[in-house]
């Protein structure tokens, strides 16, 4: 932080008289001669004083004795930042002020116009921050081998930019969410581009809070970044694991599906038979069309509660449009029985919590 450092005070020694000259101005190589107050900035980690092209310091005298004692300065202080909230925090730093050498008996310090001893640049801005509000406190410090000293303070308000975080790290973020969902519209067969799709999603969450935790100081509590990034990681990651529920699932289906196939086998015997599953129920005409089958091939009421095998000989021009009708029902049937139960219910579930946490996201840390 560069600014202008300025004291006023009174030196009755300094007093002249003049009809014609409102005040004397001196440069650096007078402050050698006279009293200056001893300041210098606590927790400072570097401060200069400017000396280009010659001391930026400047000492103005008034017949009365005051004086106005004016520098450059550029300095470095520590702030104690809390990133519990960022990227969304905003910081509290301070700037304090102190006599090094003079106590509160021996020295004073005060601002001159409370927080209209404050000047600053209208056109001032900071890469990552907004100056939101400054303000000026004065108290006293206690050292125990030398005593109380005044000290001064300004304190600036600091509000994080939001915007370069927003197309760097949330956006992405919530980009790899939403595309881990469309595995979720993927054939359950296609065994290949799921899985690849829910490890791409899985690979690029992970470079992503990799690359913000190595911009970042390394603290030991969770920040605001890390809730949405990990959050949004295990929403990545249970994606996958549905698919891996669902492929099980699927596979435990067709072998139940095979056994009971081994179970009941085709006996009908005839060349232009097809073989139809229906779900424990037929029609009064689809029952007529068996009477040339022999009894023996028919199940009885209690076979055919869950799942029943209905052979049906389709011959002829009568049968053309059965034919036609049954091939949409299978069709029908089969769409139905490649979309698991789990991946319709994901299709909302996964979508709603999502937004549901970042409903209340976004209304905490706002």
């Amino acid at each position: 932080m560069t600014l202008y450092l300025r004291h006023y005070w009174k030196d009755e020694r300094l007093a002249f008289s003049s009809a014609s000259n409102k005040s004397m101005t001196f440069d650096g190589r007078l402050v050698k001669k006279i009293w200056v107050p001893d300041v210098f900035f606590v927790h400072s980690k570097r401060s200069f004083t400017h000396d280009t092209t010659t001391d930026n310091i400047m000492l103005r005298v008034f017949p009365d004795g005051h004086v106005l004692y004016s520098m450059r300065i550029t300095v470095t202080a520590m702030c104690n930042m809390d990133f519990s909230h960022f990227p969304l925090d905003s910081q509290t730093c301070s700037l304090e002020l102190e006599s090094y050498a003079y106590t509160d008996e021996d020295l004073m310090l005060y601002w001159k116009n409370g927080d209209e001893s404050l000047k600053t640049d209208e056109k001032i801005s900071l890469s990552q921050f907004l100056i939101q509000k400054f303000h000026t406190t004065s108290r006293l410090a206690f050292y125990s081998s030398t005593g109380w000293y005044n000290r001064l303070y300004i304190n600036f308000t600091l509000r994080r930019h939001i915007f370069f975080f927003l197309l760097q790290t949330y956006f992405p973020a919530t980009l790899m969410v939403m595309l881990s969902w469309v595995s979720f519209w993927i054939d359950r067969r296609a065994v290949p581009a799921r899985v690849s799709l829910g490890i791409t999603t899985v690979l690029t969450m992970t470079t992503i809070i990799t690359g913000v935790n190595a911009s970042m100081p390394r603290v030991s509590y969770v920040k605001a970044v890390d809730i949405y990034l990990w959050v949004s990681f295990v929403f990545v990651f249970l994606s996958v694991l549905e698919y891996a529920a669902v492929n099980y699932l699927t596979t435990v289906q067709e072998r139940k599906e095979r056994k009971l196939r081994e179970k009941f086998p085709c006996m009908c015997g005839m060349l232009h038979s097809k073989t139809m599953m229906l779900d424990g129920s037929y029609s009064e005409s689809e029952a007529n069309s068996l009477a040339g089958y022999p009894r023996s091939h028919i199940l009885t009421e209690e076979e055919r509660q869950d799942k029943i095998v209905v052979h049906l000989g389709l011959s002829g021009e009568a049968n053309a449009a059965r034919k036609k009708g049954l091939l949409k029902g299978q069709t029908g049937f089969r769409i139905f029985q490649n979309t698991h139960a789990i991946d319709k219910y994901s299709r909302l579930i996964f979508p709603a919590s999502y937004i549901f946490f970042n409903l209340i996201y976004w209304s905490v840390f706002s």
